[in-house]
Formats: structure tokens, sequence, C-alpha cells
């Protein structure tokens, strides 16, 4: 039975995201607010679980190695677009957003043509780090719907969550252009190849 335990660590990160992004679709309340933090907080905390485990116990498999990647895209483009659906998501939060959504599924897309070159496009150090800010910063975003929004405290955990997301947004678009320049000498070297 331990087995199965990352996938299904995996899995409950894939189903999470949707379930939070609900939650804070309702109105304003500590409670929920708390309780959407709490699931999140645990369901990043996967991120790192699932495959800690998987290789901890060889139980690495093809299906944990595909959903573990979506898992991490859904969680992250699932929450900003929560996020921005809510009253505090103004354009300082929007744009980073965007850019971190548009990189995502643009570098989905370039792996799933290049899987289909025989190329296969390796996730690095940068990237993985990346995912780990994107999801400090969201964190912070989701925490400071607990406090008032007249609260010192919703000003802190908001600010420090929209500079971390700032943040995580340049080094975001920064490993997707890092990931396109080798698809693009593949491509070229392809066609030269074929003159």
């Amino acid at each position: 039975m331990y087995r199965h335990i990352p996938n299904l660590l995996t899995l409950f990160r894939l189903l999470s995201a949707p379930a939070v992004a609900l939650i804070l679709t309702m109105p304003t309340d500590p409670h929920l607010s708390l309780a959407a933090l709490l699931i999140y907080s645990f369901a990043s905390a996967t991120d790192w679980l699932d495959g800690y485990l998987a290789r901890r116990w060889q139980t690495v498999s093809n299906f944990g190695r595909m959903l573990d990647p979506i898992a991490d895209k859904l969680m992250v483009i699932v929450m900003l677009l929560a996020l921005m659906g809510t009253a505090f998501g103004t354009r300082w939060l929007a744009l980073p957003a965007l850019i971190i959504i548009t990189r995502e599924i643009m570098v989905s897309g370039l792996r799933e043509f290049m899987a289909k070159q025989d190329f296969i496009v390796h996730v690095t150090l940068a990237a993985k780090m990346k995912t780990t800010i994107q999801l400090i910063a969201i964190g912070f975003l989701i925490g400071a719907f607990i406090f008032p929004s007249q609260s010192v405290y919703f000003t802190l955990c908001h600010s420090i969550g929209l500079i971390t997301l700032w943040v995580a947004a340049l080094i975001t678009a920064q490993t997707g252009i890092a990931y396109f320049q080798p698809a693009t000498r593949h491509r070229n070297s392809q066609k030269e190849t074929t003159r």
C-alpha cells in the first residue's frame, strides 16, 4: 500500500487546487481563509514530499513523473486565477500572474512538441526554485485573507506576497527563455541537416 502514497499525495495536490480556489471565491471569512491556507500549505509541501518518498522507497513511476508537473502547474495557475478574481486582484497582482501563467502554458506546449522531435527539455534547478518561490508567494497572498483588510497583518502578508510574486515572475520569465533557447537551436540544427 505504501508504494502508492507518493502518487496519492500528488493526486491530493491536484484536487486541492480547485478546492482552495472555491474557498477563495466565497465571502471573506477568517476561518474559511485559514482552512484554505492550511490545505494549500499541506498541498504545497507534497510537491517535495511525494518525490522524496518515491525516491526513498524506490517507487518512482511513469504515472508519477507525468502527474507531478501537471499538479504543480495546476496548483499555481488555478491559485493565481482565483486570487485575480478576488477583491484584491489588482493590476499589481494580475501582471506577474499573467506572466507566470503564460510561461507555464508555453513551456508545457514546448515540452510536448519537442518530445515528438525526440528532444527532452530537462527541468533545471532554476525552474525548480521558481516553483518554490511561486508557491511561497501564493501562500502569503492566501494568508492575507485571514486578517481584516485594514489590519497591519493583512498589509504585511499581502505586500510580501506581491513582492515575492514579482520575483517569481521574473525568474519564471528567465527560465522560460532558457528553455526555448536549446529547443530553438535543436530545431535549427535539424533544418541544417535536412538541407
